[in-house]
């Protein structure tokens, strides 16, 4: 199978976000990011999924390579890095929550808390806001 990224598929949006962030471990990294406050390796490690080491480190490298996440060294810890989401990143915020509307929809097991799809769906905008300003920025 051949690995395409995002500068191989370009043109057909979602072809394009699908080469961006389009597999399972990409997008609960991103929920990590966004929902969990993750900002270590060892926080998404640790998210409860079960990713491996490897596939963890490909998806920080494939995502900060998209210019979706930055990773800065960690200054209490030399041999740490944080990982946040870029402008890039924070714009993804809407989408992520779009799929959290439509699974809470359709999932009868969903685990969204009745207040946050509450929040969601009272006042989108002002949701996403304020998850965006609760996120370290770096572009």
């Amino acid at each position: 199978m051949v690995t395409k990224s995002s500068q191989d598929w370009h043109g057909c949006p979602i072809r394009y976000g699908s080469a961006v962030f389009g597999d399972v471990w990409c997008l609960l990294i991103l929920r990590d990011v966004m929902f969990k406050g993750a900002r270590h390796y060892a926080d998404f490690l640790n998210a409860g999924e079960g990713i491996s080491t490897n596939i963890l480190a490909s998806r920080l490298v494939r995502l900060e390579g998209e210019g979706i996440l930055h990773k800065s060294a960690d200054p209490g810890h030399g041999s740490r890095f944080i990982y946040g989401l870029t402008k890039k990143g924070r714009a993804l915020i809407p989408v992520m929550l779009e799929i959290i509307d439509w699974s809470e929809t359709w999932d009868a097991q969903s685990e969204v808390p009745g207040d946050f799809i509450k929040e969601l769906r009272d006042d989108r905008g002002a949701l996403a806001a304020r998850i965006s300003g609760g996120l370290a920025g770096g572009d």
